[in-house]
């Protein structure tokens, strides 16, 4: 899909990936509804767009995963732009750790990081697939591929996210909609550190499973290859390109694959023992 002239609604774009992306999508000519719970956070960042690119974003706050927000959020963007051609479904948390999530804790987890994505494609898919063009961009991650040491709730919901995308694609693909899944490894973003930060040694394990396990990314260049792939319309964005290889591997023998990954899960909480 050509970005240029394009409107578009990042969420968890008040900094992070979300900001990044937004940026990227101004700086190739689109327009951009900034979205975040931190609504002082999305101000800020449409602020920085539009010192650049002026008139190319409005901010909004709310939580993303309730669907009047995203309504709020498709009327501002008609209001201001035009229709919406463009979703990135780019708002997420981690949710907890452990067996002992709480049933909120579960609820919040798979409503930021999976039914968001599902209750915005309910509003914009019918009539993408009318006018016979629409982008959906699922971050999701790595996490979604593989797993996340420490984060039942984080794993659960990123798979989910990643077969929600891979279903969107399948049913709507010949409708003119195209649909990518950004599945990252490590990202410097507040995210990435909740864990490390938590006190918790299996929060800690998670951010350091994460950290050296690969390079960690700047935002900005995750960003560049998000954009490249909805150009290219690729479905798959591994910013990681080494993620691919652990997915092929795990896939190849699921058994090894595990007992790989309580290998290393025991390395990392020794180093806390």
């Amino acid at each position: 899909m050509q970005i240029p002239g394009k409107t578009a609604i990042v969420t968890g774009g008040g900094g992070g990936i979300g900001s990044a992306v937004a940026q990227a999508l101004a700086a190739r000519g689109a327009r951009v509804v900034v979205a975040d719970l931190d609504g002082a956070a999305a101000e800020r960042a449409a602020a920085t767009i539009n010192a650049e690119h002026p008139g190319s974003a409005v901010a909004e706050g709310g939580d993303v995963a309730r669907t009047e927000v995203i309504e709020r959020l498709i009327a501002r963007a008609q209001a201001e732009f035009g229709p919406v051609d463009m979703y990135f479904a780019n708002a997420g948390i981690t949710g907890g750790t452990g067996l002992n999530l709480t049933e909120q804790q579960w609820d919040t987890a798979l409503d930021v990081n999976l039914r968001a994505h599902i209750r915005a494609a309910q509003l914009l898919v019918p009539e993408w697939a009318e006018r016979g063009e629409g982008c959906f961009v699922s971050t999701a991650s790595a996490a979604g591929l593989l797993t996340q040491i420490g984060s039942a709730g984080y794993s659960v919901a990123k798979h989910a996210a990643v077969a929600f995308a891979e279903w969107l694609s399948v049913t709507y693909g010949d409708s003119g909609i195209r649909v990518s899944c950004l599945c990252p490894m490590g990202v410097e973003t507040a995210l990435l550190r909740e864990g490390e930060r938590s006190g918790d040694r299996l929060g800690e394990a998670a951010t350091r499973a994460v950290t050296s396990a690969g390079d960690v990314l700047a935002p900005e260049a995750v960003a560049a290859e998000a954009m490249a792939a909805v150009e290219d319309e690729r479905f798959l964005i591994l910013p990681h390109p080494g993620v691919l290889d652990m997915y092929r591997q795990k896939g190849a023998d699921y058994d090894r694959w595990l007992r790989g990954m309580r290998r290393y899960q025991r390395t990392l909480l020794e180093v806390d023992a």
